[in-house]
């Protein structure tokens, strides 16, 4: 018996789409926001934080942040192909499982991270990063094709809660792996040195969980996602291009919408400094932050993780009031506003408590500004039931911001230091609110 397609707009539907942020968010929190940055740093000591990779030595941050940009080029690259190829056959969902697998994997494998192996640690890395990324490029393209227009600002704010909700129950699973090993079957010995070689393994027993979370829950949303229109038709070489004329034909329709065009700009630069700062706060908090001792700064940036994802459920929800209320583009500007404010506070941070107050902020922000930008463009976007090309179009804008923040990040980080790259990451914030001033205020905006 066939399987009865859930209809566009309907509970089921809605749901299933957003449990997909619920069985991915985990890679977000625990390998790309908290516990690998602290695994990852702690493979270094205090006086050798130079890496060999790639034939050159470098700082482990700027290492990170040019495979993190790297990942995100190819991303960017790759993703408009693979649309044009998942339109063309009419299935966008193998795609997106495609992602997610590859996803998982990597970091199954992150288990087997090792500075004697950097590159294959680095490859599982990599797979990781372009799992989560790849994934999303088709599943932000479903939201018009399961949603009213009037449903998509509410739905999008689900899929980021429940997303928050999945990741810190599994974070605090793995908090207390790591922070109470022997409960969990680890042999902790009687000394600090077997203690902390209990909570290493940990925190690699962690990368499993996460990697298996993601593979399990996923499966619920592929269940219930429609397939698409099959078209019958075979890829061929002429096809695999496709979605980089799509672009291109997505680009010419922006010269004739305004509003749209001038809202992806802004997009473009504001996201710019939000995806960067969110991918490489742990990473400040392990470096420029003054812990006591490793103990505590093993708890208190995985505590801040934890204060950001609970915060950020309540700043979705009241970010979804906001721009109900007061508009998209008003609230937006808002929250730009509060971004460029903490570089500035980021700068001057030195003790746990500042830490602490920070990742309040940002999870207040963090949320909000990620899922009303997301839905602010479907909004926007012109009658077409060519959903993925303008998604695509949308993915490949952000991925290139993150590449280019990223660069510049690691640049003044490897010159100087990452407070002074997180410093200089304010004038796209506040470029970002001139741009969004500019967009037109025409329809719901």
């Amino acid at each position: 018996m066939a399987k009865v397609q859930a209809l566009k707009g309907s509970k089921k539907l809605l749901n299933a789409w957003a449990f997909y942020d619920w069985a991915n968010s985990v890679y977000t929190l625990t390998i790309a926001s908290s516990i690998f940055p602290i695994f990852y740093g702690a493979l270094f000591s205090s006086s050798n934080e130079l890496v060999a990779a790639f034939g050159f030595k470098m700082k482990q941050t700027v290492l990170i942040s040019i495979i993190t940009a790297f990942t995100f080029l190819v991303v960017a690259i790759c993703s408009p192909i693979l649309s044009g190829i998942a339109d063309y056959v009419g299935n966008k969902k193998a795609f997106m499982k495609f992602f997610c697998y590859v996803g998982s994997i990597g970091c199954i494998g992150l288990y087997w991270f090792s500075l004697d192996y950097i590159h294959l640690s680095l490859l599982f890395y990599f797979m990781g990063l372009i799992g989560y990324w790849g994934s999303l490029v088709f599943y932000n393209s479903y939201l018009p094709d399961i949603a009213f227009e009037n449903q998509q600002d509410a739905i999008s704010a689900k899929g980021f809660s429940l997303g928050y909700v999945g990741s810190v129950l599994l974070l605090i699973l793995n908090l207390a792996m790591v922070m109470m090993p022997e409960k969990f079957g680890f042999d902790v010995g009687e000394t600090e040195a077997t203690l902390n070689k209990a909570k290493f393994e940990a925190m690699k027993i962690s990368f499993i969980t996460v990697g298996v979370w993601w593979l399990v829950f996923s499966q619920y949303t592929f269940y219930v996602l429609p397939k698409g229109i099959s078209s019958g038709h075979k890829v061929t070489k002429d096809v695999v291009f496709d979605g980089l004329k799509e672009l291109r034909l997505v680009w010419q329709n922006l010269k004739l919408d305004l509003r749209l065009k001038r809202y992806l700009v802004a997009f473009f630069v504001f996201s710019m400094s939000v995806q960067t700062i969110m991918l490489m706060a742990v990473y400040f908090g392990e470096k420029e932050i003054s812990w006591t001792t490793d103990s505590e700064k093993t708890t208190g940036l995985i505590i801040s993780i934890l204060v950001i994802q609970l915060v950020a459920i309540i700043g979705a929800i009241i970010t979804s009031k906001a721009s109900a209320k007061f508009g998209n583009i008003k609230t937006l500007i808002v929250i730009n506003f509060i971004w460029l404010c903490l570089c500035f506070y980021a700068f001057f941070m030195i003790t746990p408590l500042q830490f602490y107050i920070a990742a309040g902020l940002v999870g207040m922000v963090m949320g909000g500004i990620q899922s009303l930008a997301r839905s602010t463009y479907s909004k926007f976007l012109p009658e077409t039931e060519d959903t993925t090309s303008y998604f695509s179009f949308y993915d490949v804008a952000e991925k290139i911001g993150i590449v280019i923040g990223m660069v510049i990040f690691a640049v003044v980080d490897q010159v100087s230091s990452m407070r002074y790259a997180i410093l200089f990451l304010f004038v796209f914030f506040l470029v970002g609110i001139i741009l969004l001033l500019r967009v037109s205020k025409e329809k719901t905006s």
